[in-house]
């Protein structure tokens, strides 16, 4: 039994910080009681005099197999970096594809991030040993994860038509020699890794990534929702993520990747799109009627000049919203705190009145109940109210930027950036205090990552030489596709 007292507690309906203590349970919150009003004595005592206290954050979208490449591009659109996948996250051994979900799950965690939907990829295709060393990764560190094996059938060069053709012969046969495995294969292994998953669903959970639409043969696409019907599993994908994605889908399916997804029958209250920037009004629609989720990535939309997703239309149609980082190769941190601020920011570049930017109450819905909606958690994790998981969230308000307290909720999203991080709680266990790992040692992850870092520079070392003469030929042809006019939710983004 735990006791959390002394604190100021985010009450989940008027989005105000009270005075308040949270009675703990085994995994659960039990009650939330006026301050004192409980003994502690027999209780585990969390002592939150002094902290604001909150839910603990929801990552909406996340990739495990970045963890290890954080930093490594610059001027890369989102383009570059797929033609750079063969060799920024390929030839990895099972305990690097651990060590690098490892990694992101302890900066997540120290930044008050207790949950994550992971869309954690290999080459050519998924496998058993892989994904399990990914969910023991969250497992071993302790936070949730939503686990969604990223797969595809088609290859970047593939899926862009005419990409391939604007590359010389040599380089362009080497291109189409980049192949992922036949879908049924990778439909099997998912199969065999759900049917078989031997981690507790309640912390570490499978769903299906089928990557971006048009990276999927149709019949791979209704192959994954006809499993994931029978399994009763959740869906994650990349749609319309960059304006070259758009434009291609009126090539290939002379409709947009929404309308296509909803006529073979994908969309429904379990899907959720990763990004959704070049969505027009009929694709949140559709969305919203199928009860389905956006995880809204602001950080990485800008850095990879995807551009500007329209969160209040996303909320105006009804459509669930949630946060997340992306991975550490597109966006180098997993800090949900500076996915708040960026996300409220960016609702106010849009054209529009003021009171239709999104509010800081909303942007901190988003990166918790938005967030467990999103993963499949909805009822159990978001929210600090009785029966609710005991994931829990003290920041210090001896940290500058809480002082002077002028609005606690303002300051939460945009002033804090996980150094007011001081204790997290999840499943009723104390995983970090004062700033330290109580249950995972972070420190011993460092040797080894460099020296899987310098594995992997050698061992793919080719692979990245090929893929930087290819980059001046995609990015010269993908920049010309991109520039097609598209009209997206009333106004224009060129």
């Amino acid at each position: 039994m735990m006791l959390v007292s002394g604190g100021r507690v985010l009450n989940p309906a008027s989005y105000r910080f009270e005075p308040a203590d949270i009675v703990v349970e085994a995994d659960r919150i039990v009650d939330i009681v006026a301050p004192g009003s409980v003994p502690r004595e027999g209780r585990q005592w969390v002592d939150a005099t002094d902290r604001l206290v909150i839910p603990g954050l929801v990552n909406g979208h996340n990739h495990a197999q970045t963890n290890l490449s954080k930093g490594i591009s610059d001027r890369w659109t989102l383009e570059i970096l797929l033609a750079n996948a063969p060799w920024t996250a390929a030839r990895r051994t099972v305990e690097e594809k651990y060590l690098s979900a490892a990694i992101g799950a302890c900066e997540m965690l120290r930044k008050g991030c207790t949950a994550t939907f992971d869309m954690f990829a290999e080459f050519p295709l998924p496998t058993i040993d892989g994904v399990n060393a990914v969910a023991q990764a969250y497992a071993d560190v302790g936070i949730r994860a939503t686990l969604a094996p990223m797969m595809a059938d088609r290859s970047f060069y593939e899926a862009i038509p005419g990409l391939a053709d604007a590359l010389p012969p040599p380089l362009r046969e080497q291109a189409l020699a980049i192949r992922h495995a036949p879908h049924a294969q990778s439909v099997a292994v998912c199969r065999d890794l759900f049917t078989n998953w031997s981690f507790d669903r309640n912390q570490v959970r499978p769903a299906l990534g089928p990557t971006i639409p048009h990276h999927c043969s149709d019949a791979f696409l209704v192959g994954c929702r006809d499993l994931g019907l029978e399994l009763d599993v959740g869906f994650q994908m990349h749609v319309a993520e960059s304006k070259l994605q758009a434009i291609v889908a009126r090539q290939r399916y002379g409709q947009s990747l929404v309308a296509h997804l909803d006529d073979l029958g994908l969309l429904k209250p379990g899907f959720c799109v990763a990004h959704g920037v070049w969505l027009d009004d009929d694709d949140r629609a559709r969305l919203a009627d199928h009860g389905c989720s956006i995880s809204h990535n602001p950080g990485s939309n800008m850095k990879l000049g995807s551009g500007l997703a329209d969160t209040r239309a996303m909320l105006a149609r009804g459509v669930n919203l949630a946060l997340g980082t992306d991975g550490a190769g597109s966006s180098d941190n997993l800090n949900m705190f500076e996915a708040m601020r960026l996300a409220s920011f960016v609702s106010r570049v849009h054209d529009r009145d003021t009171e239709h930017w999104l509010s800081t109450p909303e942007v901190l819905r988003a990166a918790t109940e938005g967030g467990a909606q999103a993963l499949g958690f909805a009822g159990q994790i978001g929210r600090l109210q009785k029966g609710y998981k005991a994931d829990i969230v003290l920041l210090d308000l001896a940290a500058s930027h809480y002082v002077p307290l002028n609005d606690p909720v303002n300051q939460v999203v945009h002033c804090e950036d996980g150094t007011g991080v001081h204790t997290v709680i999840v499943d009723g266990r104390v995983l970090l205090e004062a700033g330290r790992f109580t249950a995972f040692d972070f420190d011993a992850l460092r040797d080894k990552a460099a020296v899987a870092v310098a594995r992997l520079a050698e061992v793919n070392s080719e692979s990245r030489a090929l893929c930087a003469q290819m980059e001046p030929y995609v990015s010269q042809y993908c920049s010309g596709l991109a520039r097609t006019p598209y009209h997206v939710a009333g106004f224009c983004q060129h």
